[in-house]
């Protein structure tokens, strides 16, 4: 199981890295046109402001699964491992409740934005089809940390502080 989870996570940082690496090139194209020669890729903004909202979420995907996140340990790192591992947990738990908000919020400004016929401002192409790619960052979000509480709970996965750790002593 945790081979396919892993393969899973490795495919879903491509997907990040994939996005980021279309943005940039969008950017920079639009950087040269513009500057140049006078004449910026259409839409340029409004696609790569999406497309940087998509690498975003999807790269917080990843990190829901592997953690590695921003920690502060300052009281943590005072208490016994065992109730380390809680608040781990809790910690975990609190982040999944954040992000079924995001996502729940993301899906009514998907809808908001098909019902509505937003475009984007030069082309007029519909924005929908980039904000559910962001919508899907958040929703596969709320699998890898579920996910990554499972195996904190059942004890297959190391805590953030061991991993910590281990890295110090390295």
């Amino acid at each position: 199981m945790v081979k396919i989870l892993e393969n899973f996570c490795r495919v879903v940082e491509m997907l990040a890295g994939l996005l980021l690496g279309l943005c940039t090139i969008l950017i920079v194209a639009s950087a040269i046109g513009r500057y140049a020669l006078t004449s910026p890729i259409p839409d340029s903004f409004d696609v790569s402001r999406l497309l940087l909202g998509a690498c975003i979420m999807w790269g917080f995907a990843s990190v829901g699964y592997r953690g590695g996140h921003i920690t502060v340990d300052l009281f943590v790192e005072m208490m016994p491992e065992r109730v380390r591992r809680w608040v781990e947990l809790l910690a975990w738990l609190v982040l999944l409740f954040f992000v079924i908000l995001l996502t729940w919020k993301m899906f009514t400004r998907v809808e908001s934005a098909m019902r509505s016929n937003e475009a984007t401002f030069d082309l007029r192409f519909p924005v929908w089809p980039l904000m559910a790619l962001i919508w899907a960052g958040t929703a596969i979000s709320i699998v890898t940390i579920t996910v990554r509480m499972f195996l904190l709970a059942t004890g297959k996965a190391d805590p953030e502080f061991e991993r910590d750790a281990a890295q110090k002593v390295d």
